[in-house]
């Protein structure tokens, strides 16, 4: 494979004897990596070896290898870095698919490094042998075996390339024990080119002028903002090409921070449990503008139904998007950071105020205290969406919102308000339950300087709850908002839709979750009413280092509006009688 890449090493520098293991930690630093997350194990024991006494790599010793991936996603999103993981072979190695699957959905650059048996005794069932490869491979962009400690700077720094370059992903290292032992000439290594590989298209000069030809002749544009503006460092790009096309936009869920909250061109979130504005402007719209997102099936409803009046505009980095779902008029392919600049240029100055007064009905609609009273309780018991609204409001609107997955993630959606990019954090496309508390604790190491707030139902917070051990040893200032309603609450939801009431198995009988806080040396606090929220809060955001607060919601509360699986995006149910 090495004679396909172009490789480059550092210039006049001298090889180095040195082991596999200490190549990996060099390569490492080479890459400018200063966190891992990861557990030690039998077969990635030399790698431990030759990290001890580290001074530049900074370990965080995980309570289980899933948490090891999940955080560095966290890390990866909130900083736009690389993220790294590190675990043995076998069962430690396994324990991280479900993190290498919600990365690649995701589009979220990670390396996973894993240890492996020799490579001598691979194929003969060692202990602790798994083909990880194999495994891996449908959910990674790359995944490799290393056997020989000569490989290892160069997988490295492969890894990284692939990982971070284009549309970001997850790559594996399987790392053989042997290559970790054997002896080889280390020299600083980095990769640039892979043969067959192409990160970023070039830009087609006609779909930039036809894209602009159709959005300045639009009488009715909308805009769908995704993830790959961040992921692609576009967002100043992004906002000077709708503001100057005066061009209203709604968000994918991991799009939510690409604009601020309070810009006045953000309509909010799309999709089933979007804003009804966005998603019937979707279907009233003349020319759709779909940047850096997928169509997922979320956003889109029935596909037959989505958007039939409006020509579509689709401006992605990966051609394997393009017409996947949607079919779309004009694909604008390549780096959207240069592609939405190069469109921006042939613009005209826009002014779209006629349309955007039709916005206006929808948004009172949406608003109204009758049909959506999750600001304005008449209940006893708290609603999630007035917690998160509060957090939100107390810390300015400038936290990094974690999310969980449920009930949860999509009220946290509707209510937490953002003034900057990558503030969002949450399992969008595998939905993984038990994301929330391993990536909030990577988003700290990322950003020390933001405050972390993670927003997590009862459910998904037993699915890791280990690893309050790792903010137990690590201080990490994850602020953990437990939204308590006794209920696996989303699925409960759709019984409560669509099976008849029947309540199969979503009850929860829950733990005294401040007792377990205090075991791990957690301040916590239990809030019942909703008069005493507001201080629970102060204390949380006052308190230095990690805080529980338990908020106990409504246990059968809903997340409106809502549009029903299969049926258009637009036909929404505000609420349920």
């Amino acid at each position: 494979m090495k004679s396909k890449d172009k490789i480059q090493y550092e210039k006049d520098a001298k090889p180095l004897r040195i082991t596999g293991a200490e190549a990996l930690i060099r390569s490492l630093e080479y890459q400018g990596v200063k966190t891992i997350f990861g557990y030690p194990g039998g077969a990635i024991m030399p790698v431990y070896d030759a990290l001890y006494g580290n001074k530049t790599l900074n370990h965080i010793l995980v309570r289980h290898e899933q948490a090891a991936a999940h955080a560095a996603e966290g890390f990866a999103r909130a900083s736009g870095e690389v993220g790294v993981c590190l675990v043995t072979s076998g069962p430690g190695a396994t324990n991280t698919v479900t993190g290498i699957a919600d990365a690649m959905i995701d589009s979220t650059p990670i390396v996973v490094i894993a240890g492996q048996v020799a490579a001598s005794t691979l194929g003969m069932d060692a202990f602790q042998e798994v083909d990880l490869v194999g495994i891996t491979q449908p959910i990674t962009k790359w995944s490799y075996q290393i056997r020989s400690a000569t490989d290892v700077a160069w997988a490295v720094a492969r890894a990284f390339y692939i990982a971070g370059s284009g549309r970001p992903g997850p790559v594996v290292l399987d790392f053989a024990k042997n290559a970790q032992l054997d002896m080889t000439d280390y020299l600083p290594t980095k990769v640039d080119f892979v043969r067959g590989y192409v990160p970023e298209p070039e830009m087609d000069d006609d779909a930039i002028s036809e894209a602009a030809q159709l959005i300045n002749n639009s009488k009715h544009p909308f805009v769908l903002a995704g993830h790959g503006i961040e992921l692609g460092n576009a967002v100043e790009e992004f906002k000077t090409f709708i503001h100057k096309a005066d061009l209203p936009t709604g968000a994918t869920l991991l799009g939510l921070s690409v604009l601020p909250s309070d810009d006045p061109l953000n309509m909010g979130m799309l999709g089933m449990h979007g804003k009804l504005v966005t998603n019937v402007k979707t279907n009233e719209c003349d020319v759709l503008i779909a940047v850096g997102m997928r169509f997922d099936d979320r956003v889109t409803g029935k596909l037959s139904a989505y958007a039939p009046q409006a020509k579509i505009v689709h401006f992605d980095i990966d051609p394997a998007e393009i017409n996947k779902s949607i079919h779309v008029d004009v694909a604008v392919v390549g780096d959207c950071r240069k592609t939405l600049a190069a469109v921006t240029a042939l613009l005209s100055q826009g002014d779209h105020s006629e349309w955007k007064k039709s916005f206006e009905p929808y948004i009172k609609k949406e608003n109204d205290k009758v049909v959506h009273p999750e600001l304005h309780p008449s209940k006893e018991f708290m609603t999630m969406g007035e917690v998160i609204n509060a957090v939100s409001e107390a810390t300015s609107h400038k936290a990094i919102l974690v999310t969980d997955v449920g009930q949860n993630q999509m009220l946290a959606a509707r209510y937490f308000k953002y003034s900057s990019p990558r503030s969002i954090l949450t399992s969008g496309g595998a939905g993984t339950m038990g994301y929330g508390l391993p990536a909030a604790i990577g988003a700290t190491f990322a950003c020390p300087d933001r405050t972390v707030c993670l927003f997590v139902g009862d459910g998904g917070l037993q699915m890791n709850l280990q690893e309050f051990g790792t903010i137990m040893e690590q201080r990490a200032p994850v602020k953990i908002i437990l939204l308590n309603n006794n209920f696996l609450g989303n699925v409960r939801q759709w019984q409560a839709m669509f099976f008849n009431h029947h309540y199969s198995f979503t009850p929860m009988m829950n733990p005294e979750y401040p007792a377990i806080a205090s075991a791990y040396g957690i301040a916590s606090r239990r809030v019942m009413k909703r008069e005493e929220l507001a201080e629970a809060i102060d204390e949380m955001l006052c308190t230095d280092g990690p805080f529980l607060l338990e908020a106990c919601v409504e246990q059968e509360g809903n997340v409106l509006p809502m549009t029903p699986p299969g049926s258009p995006i637009d036909q929404m149910i505000l609420e349920i009688k």
